[in-house]
């Protein structure tokens, strides 16, 4: 695997510009995602245990119009404005987890060729993580309206399952290669 192969999905832009982006998008998702708590903790209720997720995960229009029931009108009115900071959300949480995937990468090659790749496939599977959130939120947001559709249930949960895998992996991704940053410092400061 030759340099060229490896798709870096920021390869125009400098580490220099990156950096303050990661920051910016970091400080962004931890503020929407704040915001995006207070709105879901009126969401748990007895069908509805883990609030909007569970919404997102329904699988199917019985299981949805439950948990909608359970919600009532003001809890609708939550999930539907929760629905829309997420579109917000997705960009910018996409957007840190791409970054900072990509940095760790860029930092890895080309001695961990490998490890970098895995960095840039994060960074774009980052990307289409967000259309998925994107879709899932249309489906929701047509069931919060009261779409008979059995599909957008259905739509909904398997966008939500993929988009949370490919979140998952970038975050493992990030942690390892933190962790791995910091043990290799502390290593050479003691020079073991």
């Amino acid at each position: 695997m030759n340099k060229s192969t490896i798709p870096d999905p920021f390869k125009k832009l400098s580490n220099s510009v990156l950096r303050p982006a990661l920051i910016l998008f970091l400080f962004l998702s931890l503020m929407l995602l704040s915001a995006m708590s207070v709105l879901d903790k009126n969401l748990k209720t007895a069908a509805a245990p883990r609030g909007i997720v569970s919404f997102e995960l329904a699988g199917d229009l019985e299981r949805g119009n439950r948990i909608l029931a359970s919600w009532q009108t003001e809890g609708k009115i939550r999930a539907a404005l929760s629905l829309g900071l997420d579109y917000l959300f997705l960009i910018v949480y996409a957007l840190f987890i791409s970054l900072a995937c990509v940095l760790i990468g860029r930092r890895s090659g080309p001695k961990y060729r490998l490890w970098a790749y895995w960095g840039f496939v994060l960074g774009w599977g980052q990307l289409l993580a967000a259309l998925l959130d994107a879709i899932e939120n249309f489906a929701l947001i047509r069931l919060i309206l009261g779409s008979p559709r059995d599909a957008w249930p259905i739509i909904a949960r398997w966008c939500a399952i993929v988009k949370f895998s490919i979140v998952g992996a970038g975050l493992a991704y990030i942690l390892i290669g933190v962790i791995y940053a910091a043990l290799r410092r502390v290593l050479v400061s003691f020079k073991f």
